[in-house]
């Protein structure tokens, strides 16, 4: 039995489209929990004194200039 080419053409475009579509949806899902996550940080950090607060963004700050750095190298 011969598979013409459109049928085989038209299977592999619905494939791609679910797999983009599954794709999607995992992004969306990734996304929504990266912003949940800076919610949550950002809820903490407004629970914090103003200088607790600064000392714990001075050292995030910090920290991540270190690792830009190392890696520049």
């Amino acid at each position: 039995m011969d598979l013409s080419p459109r049928i085989i053409r038209a299977a592999l475009l619905v494939a791609t489209a679910v797999v983009l579509v599954v794709a999607a949806a995992q992004l969306r899902d990734k996304r929504e929990t990266a912003e949940l996550t800076v919610e949550n940080i950002q809820a903490q950090l407004d629970a914090l004194d103003p200088v607790t607060r600064a000392a714990v963004i001075a050292r995030l700050t910090s920290d991540e200039v270190k690792k830009v750095r190392d890696q520049s190298h």
